[in-house]
């Protein structure tokens, strides 16, 4: 039997050193910092560079940009030379192979969650077909982040391209998800935000600020769910 490939993860919308680290400590292959304003886990290039700073070898910082101008995509690029680009917005095809100029990127698409909404995938792979990847996540007003998912029965069978998803994913379910969708794509990578965020005293989620214990579970799922696809 042949091994079965690693789920890639990458943990987003790290605002704190002591964050970054813990994600890092916790096993994740990338971290995500919202260079969007109106995101409540949104930084600026600056402090972007500065959490990535301290990233060991092969941890990939990811830079997730929201219909950007051509300075603010320079001046992050100028900062952090090395990161991988997300664009979550509307941005054209076109315009994602201009910014990265031969940089690795990653293409958001976002997905309805009602069913009767049509959507179709192949066709939006196809418009980006230089990216790296495809995300995956949940259609909400404020472009990701929202902790909803979308029904994943609609990706179709067999996606001939990097998959990420993203959209509500938690410890709880994302071995559900790996589950689902490794076998029908080329490779899989998980992307989770507000599943492993802390939360106050009266319950709600502390937005842009990471729980370790939440980060190790997250990982450890995803692990054990690789884990039991080699059985």
């Amino acid at each position: 039997m042949s091994p079965v490939a690693r789920t890639r993860i990458k943990i987003c919308g790290l605002t704190r050193e002591a964050d970054v680290r813990a994600a890092v400590d916790a096993g994740a292959d990338a971290v995500g910092f919202v260079l969007y304003a109106n995101s409540p886990r949104a930084v600026d290039a600056a402090r972007a560079a500065e959490l990535a700073r301290g990233l060991p070898p092969f941890v990939t910082p990811v830079l997730l940009f929201v219909n950007p101008a051509d300075a603010e995509v320079a001046q992050a690029l100028a900062l952090l030379p090395s990161a991988t680009l997300q664009f979550h917005g509307d941005e054209t095809a076109t315009d994602c192979v201009r910014w990265a100029a031969g940089r690795p990127w990653v293409r958001a698409a976002r997905i309805p969650v009602d069913p009767a909404i049509p959507y179709d995938l192949l066709d939006f792979m196809h418009a980006h077909r230089l990216a790296t990847g495809i995300l995956v996540d949940t259609l909400s007003p404020g472009y990701g982040g929202s902790g909803l998912t979308f029904p994943w029965s609609r990706i179709p069978p067999d996606v001939d391209c990097h998959l990420v998803l993203s959209g509500g994913l938690t410890a709880a379910n994302v071995a559900e998800g790996v589950r689902l969708l490794a076998p029908r794509v080329r490779s899989l990578a998980v992307d989770v935000s507000s599943g492993v965020e802390a939360i106050d005293a009266t319950g709600a989620t502390r937005k842009g600020i990471k729980d370790a214990r939440k980060m190790q579970q997250f990982v450890a799922a995803v692990r054990a769910a690789d884990a039991r696809r080699q059985t």
